[in-house]
């Protein structure tokens, strides 16, 4: 007997993705969305649960096969679950660790309302997208479902009581997906007897380069908060500015570190070589514009804008931060890699594609080649084959 949700003759499956806060702006809710649009594209049925809800639309387009449903309404500041309850108390839930980099999201009500949600399930799969809902899966979501966290970022960067609760509840899970290989090695050795799979990100399609570049421009993306590492690359672009004094750097994205960013231009006198752009829908473009990208992290995951940026054939210049870059690039080749956090390395490293024209062209030409192994063709498979041998192998019914 073939497994509840299991591919059928028509080879559809029902897939949900669990994410905190699907309505937000990030890395992870854009590769998540992607993924569904995608799944919903090849004829599955697909839904996408977010816990939270604190704006009105999604930040990213959802495909219209695809369902949206939130658990807690808390848009103008009054948290509502999905009865219609408000939920003021800020009681903590019991289950997400309190070093979990979401850990305020999960109120006992909150929490509450995605255990309801889970162990209400029976069949198909439940994709979850973070460590707090990851460990409530775990602990909650019936076996009859079949169970898979997806890891954003590395194991090193969580706290240890975050790494305490994985370590002992992922191997109730069915599969734990991770972006790179060297997050899988460390997974693997944390949870021995757990499958643990490497499936990366995928970009958008892979394009020629363009006829025509900015000569002159250096972009870097992110989230502007601590981990993206833009107080770094700032003082190290004033390096290059000393030198290179057209050359220009523009920072694409939003986030707390705004005002501070902005004093450091002040400090630094880069108001003219460097400006904070806020947020663009049209980041492709951006990049396709530039001489070269940078990304000054302190810690990754799976850098996927510099994949991204690889795509549009723009050469890199990357820390060598945990973990992602290394597992991407091969320093040289198609990009150069510098120690972490040292600002010196990294301005030398763009200083030498500034003087080198040759140089940036054989990186970038290499860049796209690497950039075809996360294309959805290559990535998407990776995922049904994943999702069909798991249901396949579940208990009958």
């Amino acid at each position: 007997m073939t497994a509840p949700g299991a591919p059928g003759a028509s080879g559809a499956m029902k897939i949900r993705y669990m994410l905190l806060h699907a309505y937000g702006m990030g890395g992870t809710i854009r590769t998540v969305i992607n993924q569904a649009n995608a799944m919903a594209a090849a004829g599955h049925e697909v839904e996408i649960v977010s816990v939270v809800r604190r704006r009105e639309s999604p930040q990213f387009p959802i495909d219209e096969r695809v369902r949206l449903l939130a658990l807690s309404d808390q848009r103008n500041g009054r948290p509502v679950d999905s009865v219609g309850r408000k939920a003021w108390r800020r009681i903590r839930g019991k289950i997400v660790p309190a070093g979990e980099f979401a850990a305020s999201y999960f109120t006992e009500r909150v929490e509450r309302a995605v255990i309801d949600y889970v162990s209400a399930l029976q069949d198909g799969i439940l994709v979850t997208t973070r460590p707090a809902l990851n460990l409530i899966s775990a602990r909650r979501t019936p076996a009859s479902v079949v169970r898979i966290a997806q890891e954003h970022m590395n194991l090193a960067t969580h706290p240890e009581a975050v790494r305490a609760a994985i370590a002992r509840h992922y191997g109730d899970l069915d599969a734990v997906a991770v972006l790179t290989g060297t997050d899988r090695k460390e997974y693997q050795e944390l949870l021995p007897g757990t499958p643990v799979v490497r499936i990366p990100n995928a970009v958008g399609p892979v394009r020629q380069p363009p006829a025509q570049r900015e000569e002159g421009l250096v972009v870097a993306a992110g989230r502007l908060v601590g981990q993206k590492g833009f107080d770094l690359l700032i003082p190290a672009f004033r390096q290059v500015v000393d030198r290179y004094p057209d050359w220009r750097l523009r920072i694409y994205g939003t986030g707390p570190k705004k005002d501070r960013l902005r004093e450091l231009l002040k400090e630094h006198k880069l108001g003219d070589n460097v400006t904070l752009m806020g947020r663009t829908e049209r980041l492709d473009e951006e990049l396709a514009k530039a001489s070269f990208y940078v990304l000054s992290s302190r810690f990754e995951g799976l850098p996927m804008v510099m994949i991204e940026a690889m795509a549009q054939a723009l050469p890199v210049v990357a820390f060598d931060c945990p973990t992602g870059p290394a597992d991407v690039l091969t320093s040289g080749v198609d990009g150069l890699l510098v120690p972490p956090k040292d600002v010196d390395a990294l301005a030398a490293a763009m200083v030498r594609l500034i003087e080198d024209r040759e140089l940036r062209e054989r990186i970038g030409a290499a860049a796209i080649v690497t950039a075809r192994d996360y294309t959805p063709e290559v990535v998407m498979p990776l995922w049904e084959n994943l999702f069909a041998e798991l249901l396949n192998r579940a208990p009958e019914q």
